[in-house]
């Protein structure tokens, strides 16, 4: 079920006042049966592979801190790893190695090398794991729950975590049902603990949780649902529009992913609050950063600081000289690109961020080897912050279109004209009814980062408020989360 449906709404009040009358373990079975429901309700078959994903982690975990010997404890790891990472290749990755492989073929006028799966498997299997075009079919968080499961035996295997020998407890931490299909990608360290704790019921987590949750649906159903409406009518096709229009549209993409995204998070970190759990921030208003390091440390922070731990340190990291630095900071970002979308514009969305990542430093290199001390005042900010966003928001367009539709976006906003007018399906009203949101945003944003923690009174006022606002000002569309799809 989707956050935004009237299912989920009742779902949680019913799952959380069932969870504040239960015992401890009373408490842990009931989010585990919640959980494994939430995530049949997209396609039940695939807890089948889920399932599997965690017995392997869960015995390996336990065999890796039972084992003295490091190559045994090595090997364990590489067995949780490689079944991880096959099943999520598999599943995301095999249609985009079958075009690939067969388009470059294609060009040298030679046959077909990766057949489809169709051909390969029973048709009885090929009914659920592929949709009527033939297609391997996505299960929903694959990449999410897979990174989390893959955290844990890794943390075991470093020693900086304890296995843990309650299989149920384990099958939560990777199935929590707030986060299980688009993150925050959490560490053993900061959940299992918390799933063996007996929370008492906190008025004041039940206020600030419902308020999060409450902005997070105000995000995806007024923001990013509203703004979609036109992204959508700019690019689908592009060529049809001016580069005013398309610009445009590039911009409110900007806000509509994140809207979308961080309005997940915060309905995932609210929801989770309220019965007493703590998850990581996964946003920091990233559109106020100043470069594009600042803006890696303010967004999806917890995916950007899973590939830095995982990959770029296990890499070397800084350590091995300049080269090798760049080096890996440009592997991390491909891989990530490539982590987000199996298409070759997600490897040149990530690879752009990696080029940025790579200019930033020989920047501040060269800065510092001539001694220039940049002026800290507001227009310095300013003029950094707008770079910094115009840089970001011109990746986003390839991590929305494809590759061809890319270049003729690009190429309409170079031929720009301040004569364009704008095309949109909406009227001049409704226009600046975006643009207010986008202001409100920021304003919101910029002096409220963290929900605040309100009175009795005002929550008992705010809240009722923002319910009815997103009530009456929400877009229906059939936009599920825009990172469903990763």
């Amino acid at each position: 079920m989707l956050f935004t449906d009237i299912q989920f709404i009742i779902f949680f009040i019913v799952v959380t006042l069932a969870y504040f009358s239960l015992s401890w373990r009373g408490r842990w079975m009931l989010l585990l049966a919640a959980s494994c429901y939430f995530y049949m309700v997209f396609k039940p078959i695939f807890i089948l592979i889920l399932f599997g994903t965690i017995v392997i982690d869960y015995y390996a975990g336990i065999w890796i801190e039972q084992s003295t010997d490091q190559k045994r404890k090595k090997l364990l790891l590489i067995i949780s790893l490689i079944s991880n990472i096959g099943i999520l290749a598999f599943f995301k990755y095999y249609d985009f190695l079958q075009d690939s492989v067969n388009s470059v073929l294609a060009s040298f006028d030679l046959r077909p090398a990766v057949p489809a799966l169709t051909r390969l498997i029973p048709s009885r299997i090929a009914e659920w794991m592929t949709t009527g075009e033939g297609k391997v079919l996505l299960p929903i968080g694959l990449s999410f729950h897979t990174f989390q499961a893959m955290s844990y035996t890794i943390e075991v295997y470093r020693g900086n975590q304890t296995a843990e020998r309650n299989f149920g407890i384990y099958a939560l931490y990777v199935m929590f049902y707030p986060q299980l299909v688009a993150g925050p990608i959490e560490r053993p360290q900061n959940m299992l603990f918390q799933f063996h704790s007996y929370f008492k019921y906190d008025f004041e987590l039940v206020k600030s949780g419902l308020i999060q949750m409450a902005f997070g649906f105000f995000k995806k159903m007024v923001i990013a649902d509203r703004l979609s409406v036109f992204v959508d009518y700019a690019y689908d096709p592009a060529s049809d529009h001016n580069g005013l229009t398309l610009l445009t549209a590039t911009a409110f993409y900007s806000f509509q992913i994140y809207c979308d995204f961080s309005g997940y998070s915060d309905i995932a970190i609210g929801a989770a609050r309220v019965m007493g759990f703590t998850l990581m921030d996964n946003f920091r208003s990233p559109y106020e950063s100043r470069s594009i390091p600042e803006f890696w440390g303010r967004w999806h922070i917890s995916l950007s600081t899973w590939f830095r731990d995982y990959l770029y340190i296990p890499l070397g990291g800084n350590r091995n000289g300049e080269f090798m630095k760049y080096r890996n900071q440009m592997i991390v970002f491909m891989v990530s690109g490539l982590w987000h979308g199996t298409s070759w514009s997600f490897v040149i969305w990530g690879a752009l961020h990696g080029f940025y990542q790579i200019m930033a430093s020989l920047r501040d290199k060269y800065l510092k080897k001539a001694n220039i001390q940049i002026p800290d005042n507001f227009l310095i900010r300013a003029v950094n912050v707008l770079l910094t966003f115009a840089l970001v928001t011109l990746a986003w367009i390839f991590f929305r279109n494809s590759l061809s539709r890319s270049m003729v976006i690009f190429e309409k906003i170079g031929n720009l004209s301040f004569s364009d007018q704008i095309s949109s399906p909406f009227n001049q009203v409704e226009m600046w009814f975006c643009v207010f949101l986008i202001g409100f945003l920021l304003w919101k944003e910029h002096y409220f980062e963290k929900i605040p923690t309100a009175s009795t009174a005002v929550f008992f006022i705010l809240f009722p408020i923002i319910a009815f606002l997103t009530y009456f000002l929400g877009v229906i569309t059939e936009n599920q989360f825009i990172y469903f799809q990763f």
